[in-house]
């Protein structure tokens, strides 16, 4: 639940092949502590101040935060959310205010909201409830929208499906959310939904 901030060219740039470097020789993170998200930002943020941090954890909270909020980041990190025991921070997106939010959990279920049910709240607040989870579920993606577009979902067994947001009925914040993807023994569990554009491509990473 911590926030840092580095500059881009600090960066080593590799070729696609090659390892990468070990995030701890670029931030101080602590032991445990694992990467969720990475953000674009302008320089100094002055071009993203009138901007959010909207943050999704794994157990269905949701927090908006003003950018501004973050921009007094060192390089030893600032708090960005108040996490429960077993809870992670799942996504954070960078939203204007008035986006479409699309919340996903493992067990194929979505939930589609605006962002306006969510009120901006401090950096050590905890947040609200974003999706209802039925019992064993837990969120596995958020993304954000404004506008028209698609989800694309995603599941263990390498299946997708694309639909139109217009098919997932807005609800209010806080709700149980509609079937995303109909889980069985060939799809595996959802492992992310993303909103696309139809005339984008895509490119999907194996974690192994």
């Amino acid at each position: 639940g911590r926030v840092y901030r580095q500059k881009g060219y600090e960066i080593p740039e590799q070729g696609r092949i090659a390892k990468g470097t070990a995030i701890i020789n670029l931030l101080p993170v602590e032991s445990g502590e694992k990467i969720t998200a990475v953000i674009a930002v302008g320089s100094n943020m002055e071009s993203d101040m009138d901007k959010y941090m909207f943050m999704a954890t794994n157990q269905g909270t949701v927090k908006k935060t003003p950018v501004k909020e973050f921009n007094s980041a060192r390089r030893a990190g600032l708090i960005a959310i108040s996490l429960d025991k077993d809870e992670e921070l799942i996504d954070v997106k960078l939203t204007n205010g008035k986006d479409d939010i699309i919340m996903a959990t493992r067990n194929g279920i979505a939930i589609h909201f605006n962002e306006e049910d969510v009120r901006p709240m401090g950096r050590t607040a905890h947040g609200v409830r974003g999706i209802t989870l039925r019992k064993d579920d837990y969120v596995v993606s958020m993304d954000c929208t404004e506008g028209d577009g698609e989800v694309l979902t995603v599941a263990e067994g390498g299946l997708g499906k694309r639909t139109k947001i217009s098919e997932y009925r807005q609800q209010t914040r806080g709700g149980k959310g509609i079937i995303n993807l109909k889980i069985t023994d060939k799809t595996g569990l959802i492992v992310g939904s993303k909103v696309i554009q139809e005339d984008k491509e895509i490119m999907l990473i194996s974690s192994a």
